[in-house]
């Protein structure tokens, strides 16, 4: 099964998004979408008998097999078309690695028929399901490469601070207690993606890959979506007590990388010592 790249880089930059409650969910063209609060991507197919089985016995199971395999090529150009960070989409992991696109392609063919719909006129409408989160994931096939650029590419985070400084440290012992991290992106057009970052006003990455552990990215993905404050902040992802910041402006062409405040950043920084949040991917990211 082969895609064209003019037809996985339309899907990538026409995709639009539409509010289902606090979700997150981008509607890619009419039969696909990747529903980034719930960590699923869909696609309808829709299919019919050929005009000789009309009224036959075979006639069903043969609209059921051509909706199928409409929909696991809708599903593939929608999987191809997911935003990895603010250059990538999976489409490019594909073309680069024949293990990737193989893997993408098998998991594809391996997605969960979640409805079947009957019409007056003969057709069936299925609609296929496949997560990206878990251990037969998108994630798990695209995190494995995307945490490995990353770490040859930028050296790991210093090691804390020595134990002397640790009198001065009051503030952020208190900082520490925050049991997660929301980011109020809500105005400045920011987009979902599987790796986002958030990043000070230098440039300099506040939380990304080099903060995360990766089996934390391939089970529950580096951030959560939701529509809604509220909603964000009773997710059980954050816990009881999440640090909120608000985003200034998006950087990069996806617009995936959010940048906050100077101070806001400190503030999160102050928290790398004495709490985990960070690496176990705690972090909820509110989008309009």
């Amino acid at each position: 099964m082969s895609i064209s790249v003019a037809v996985l880089l339309m899907v990538g930059v026409t995709g639009v998004y539409a509010q289902q409650g606090s979700q997150f969910v981008e509607a890619v063209g009419v039969s696909g979408n990747i529903n980034w609060t719930s960590g699923v991507i869909e696609a309808v197919g829709i299919g019919a008998p050929p005009e000789r089985f009309y009224g036959k016995p075979q006639a069903r199971p043969m609209a059921i097999r051509a909706a199928q395999m409409d929909a696991y090529r809708k599903l593939l150009e929608v999987a191809g078309g997911v935003r990895v960070d603010s250059m990538t989409l999976v489409k490019n992991y594909a073309v680069e690695s024949d293990l990737i696109r193989s893997q993408v392609s098998g998991m594809v063919k391996g997605a969960q028929m979640v409805k079947t719909d009957y019409l007056s006129d003969g057709t069936v409408e299925v609609t296929l399901r496949m997560p990206m989160h878990g251990a037969t994931s998108l994630g798990n096939t695209i995190y494995p490469s995307l945490f490995g650029k990353k770490e040859t590419q930028t050296p790991p985070p210093p090691a804390p601070a020595p134990e002397p400084v640790k009198p001065e440290e009051k503030p952020e012992e208190k900082s520490g207690t925050h049991t997660g991290l929301i980011v109020d992106a809500r105005g400045i057009q920011a987009r979902p993606a599987m790796s986002p970052k958030v990043i000070d006003e230098s440039g300099k990455e506040v939380y990304g890959t080099m903060h995360v552990d990766r089996e934390y990215a391939v089970q529950q993905g580096m951030s959560g979506y939701s529509r809604d404050v509220k909603t964000a902040q009773g997710n059980p992802r954050v816990t009881d007590n999440p640090l909120m910041v608000k985003g200034l402006r998006t950087d990069g062409p996806g617009k995936s990388n959010i940048v906050i405040s100077n101070g806001d950043a400190d503030q999160i920084r102050a928290s790398y010592k004495s709490g985990d949040y960070l690496k176990q991917c705690r972090v909820m990211i509110v989008l309009d």
